[in-house]
């Protein structure tokens, strides 16, 4: 701690005696400085302990002396020092009266004490306190490589980094999430800060904000070595950070944007050896595929594991996903394998897992906000917009990872002709084969099988398009479908012959059937009944 005027009073070899102020000794003294202007302030930056012999100075005037002192505390100066046995054989009371009036303390100086003695005991003292500074945090610095060093994650480094600064610390992933606190009560104070870092990643790295309420001040500091925040740290204290506790927190930084850019130059080697296994899935060679996975991935081969092809209209879209889904796996120590592939990005993750739980949470979350922007989310999306969607297989394993990708290509299109962020393989094997018919091309092409039977129909021979799904609806019955449209069947069965007439195809062929129940759901034709 720096000197204090009281500190300086109690100094021994001194001699300094209180004549004002006594009630604001307390104040730190930053320098102790000699000036016999009229006017000092300009050359202040506040925190001095100025001393004069008042050379210049109508020191008996009380006016004069008012406006002395009330400048000198407006511009910061913490204590006046006033030399006796100079131009004064004693303070002058108009200088210890303007003093006590504006809360100055004022010392008197004893001829036998120069003014350099102050200058040095502050000196020394601010000299000290910057030594044990900077020591403790060269100290903290190897304590926190040590810490880094150990290659057991950032909890270690976080551990010490909060008993440097009292308080606690904090890590967060590029998405914003918490990865690691500590001690471990502060996990939830620090998830109350996720939107100041969100917006901490709107600045170009580096980048620090000071945030806090009543509880404690919490400083953000961005980690990353280019403009891109890849993450941030957070740490609480109950007031302002010291010089020691400043040299740790800069340590901290440093090591955390080293230990994460080198993270990501092995996730960039780990995502070449995934993009390899990968491929050797998908042409048939479980074996290879797991000799070369090794221990890296090996572990999710051995268990059943969910593939996913992300896709977005722009290019740096599935970034984000990613990055949560990396983040859940890191929190509960899950394998993933993530390949980007161009606009789309294809993970296998652990059935049930909370990678896979990430990316449905995201999903949800996107539709939430398009919902709340009030964007139908059934609605496929235009152009030139940028969203996400998710196809996600059913469980499989190493064998089956082709049919899985098949899966999740299947479920992908679903989701993008839905206007859906994620649609699973489940939902299209248990749900209804109808809402696939919701596409353009299979509309075209029932629009061109169907278009003679509404040529005729329009030129008013006979109802033969309602005629056609009655009797596919009954599945041939002639009398049920007759008695629905409301005509003999007689006359059912001569538009059934138009109808193989007009389309050149026989109703006795199942295909051709099924094809014209599909055409008909597919363009929701009319089905009014006509006579």
């Amino acid at each position: 701690m720096p000197h204090t005027l009281a500190s300086l009073v109690q100094h021994s070899a001194l001699k300094l005696t209180v004549r004002a102020g006594a009630d604001r000794l307390d104040a730190p003294v930053r320098w102790a400085h000699a000036s016999e202007l009229t006017d000092p302030v300009p050359y202040m930056e506040g925190g001095e302990l100025l001393l004069i012999t008042a050379t210049n100075l109508d020191a008996e005037n009380p006016e004069a002396m008012r406006r002395y002192v009330r400048r000198l505390a407006g511009a910061g100066v913490v204590g006046l020092g006033f030399a006796v046995g100079v131009h004064y054989d004693e303070v002058p009371q108009a200088l210890i009266d303007a003093a006590d009036e504006t809360g100055l303390p004022l010392l008197e100086v004893p001829r036998r004490t120069p003014f350099l003695a102050i200058a040095k005991a502050v000196s020394s003292k601010t000299a000290a306190d910057q030594y044990r500074a900077v020591t403790a945090g060269f100290e903290a610095q190897r304590e926190l490589t040590k810490a880094a060093l150990a290659g057991d994650g950032p909890g270690e480094l976080l551990t010490r980094l909060a008993a440097h600064v009292d308080g606690w610390a904090a890590l967060y992933d590029a998405s914003g999430a918490v990865v690691a606190a500590a001690p471990d009560w502060a996990a939830r104070r620090a998830a109350r800060l996720t939107p100041d870092v969100q917006r901490l990643r709107e600045r170009p790295a580096p980048a620090s904000v000071v945030v806090g309420d009543t509880d404690d001040r919490v400083e953000l500091q961005s980690l990353g070595t280019g403009r891109r925040v890849r993450g941030a740290l957070a740490v609480g204290t109950g007031a302002a950070l010291g010089t020691a506790e400043r040299y740790a927190v800069h340590s901290a930084v440093a090591l955390l944007t080293l230990t994460t850019a080198r993270s990501r130059s092995l996730q960039r080697a780990e995502q070449r050896l995934g993009a390899a296994v990968l491929r050797m899935l998908l042409a048939g060679q479980p074996d290879h595929a797991r000799a070369v996975a090794g221990d890296l991935y090996g572990g999710l081969l051995d268990a059943p594991f969910r593939l996913l092809i992300a896709e977005a209209s722009a290019p740096s879209t599935p970034g984000p996903l990613g990055e949560a889904m990396e983040a859940a796996a890191f929190r509960t120590g899950e394998t993933l394998l993530a390949v980007p592939e161009g606009e789309r990005l294809v993970v296998l993750a652990a059935d049930g897992g909370a990678a896979v739980a990430a990316c449905a949470a995201y999903a949800a979350a996107q539709e939430a906000q398009e919902a709340q922007e009030a964007l139908p989310p059934r609605e496929p999306a235009t152009a030139g917009e940028d969203r996400l969607v998710v196809g996600l297989s059913a469980p499989a394993g190493p064998i089956a990872v082709s049919a899985a990708y098949k899966q999740a290509e299947q479920a992908l299109s679903v989701a993008r002709r839905r206007g859906r962020a994620l649609v699973e393989h489940e939902e299209l094997a248990t749900g209804s084969v109808l809402p696939l018919l919701a596409d353009d091309a299979v509309r075209a092409f029932a629009d061109g099988m169907l278009r003679a039977l509404h040529e005729h129909d329009a030129k008013g021979r006979g109802n033969l398009v309602a005629s056609l799904r009655a009797w596919l609806s009954h599945h041939g019955q002639w009398d049920a479908a007759a008695a629905d449209l409301g005509v003999h069947r007689h006359t059912l069965r001569y538009r059934m012959r138009r109808v193989e007439e007009i389309l050149g195809r026989s109703l006795d062929d199942p295909d051709v059937r099924m094809e014209l129940w599909l055409a008909l759901k597919a363009t929701n034709s009319p089905s009014t009944p006509e006579p």
